[in-house]
């Protein structure tokens, strides 16, 4: 089944944007529930799935699986969003600045529609970089839907906007921490290789795969 994947850097690295306790509250409490959420559902419907992919795409065209899917889907997001963050700052690379360049007019360009989208967005979801036909575009979803199920539309990266990833620091000023976030934390070396891959035809960005070796395939329906 799968595991509660490790954070990619210490829970302090992202201080001042996100602290230690927001770190450890989101990963090891909200991350994790969803993690076993997930576990427990596919125990029950005796299933060992290959991917946490495949997962996602079953559940997403099973409306009886809605509870499968939104767990799988947090896990999935929440995997992608510590990994679309470093400690390091960073900036994006030639191939990927040249089409921020061409959709947003430059990088202050791409953080003004980045912010704006993301607090703008009603209620609960994530803030997405995407690359669609080659071209970027920033948008966002609602509660746990993610872009694995969308066809064509590959992340760069993206932000939880949920409120449980930034009140502790921020409080309600989403906006605030989204500007903060932009400016500090981005993993432009994730966006370039996801970028690299799309328009060259390369792999994307997968989850961990699960831990038991006996993974493999079965199929049940998951209420």
């Amino acid at each position: 089944m799968f595991s509660l994947p490790q954070l990619p850097y210490d829970h302090a690295a992202l201080e001042p944007v996100l602290s230690r306790t927001t770190l450890h509250t989101h990963h090891e409490k909200h991350q994790k529930t969803y993690v076993d959420n997930v576990n427990g559902l596919l125990a029950e419907a005796g299933r060992r799935p290959a991917s946490l992919e495949e997962v996602i795409i079953q559940a997403a065209g099973d409306p009886s699986s809605r509870k499968l899917f939104n767990n799988a889907a947090q896990v999935w997001n929440h995997t992608f969003f510590w990994n679309s963050m470093s400690p390091n700052r960073q900036a994006p690379g030639e191939s990927l600045s040249g089409a921020i360049d061409r959709a947003f007019g430059g990088l202050a360009g791409l953080k003004d529609a980045f912010v704006a989208e993301g607090a703008a967005h009603f209620g609960s979801g994530w803030v997405w970089l995407a690359c669609e036909s080659g071209a970027l575009k920033v948008l966002s979803t609602h509660d746990a839907e993610d872009l694995v199920t969308h066809q064509g539309l590959a992340p760069l990266l993206v932000c939880d906007v949920w409120e449980h990833a930034y009140y502790l620091d921020h409080k309600n000023d989403r906006k605030g921490f989204l500007s903060a976030w932009f400016d500090a934390l981005p993993n432009w070396s994730l966006a370039d290789s996801q970028h690299a891959a799309v328009i060259g035809g390369g792999e994307l960005w997968k989850h961990p795969l699960p831990t038991s070796a006996e993974a493999g395939t079965a199929s049940a329906s998951i209420r």
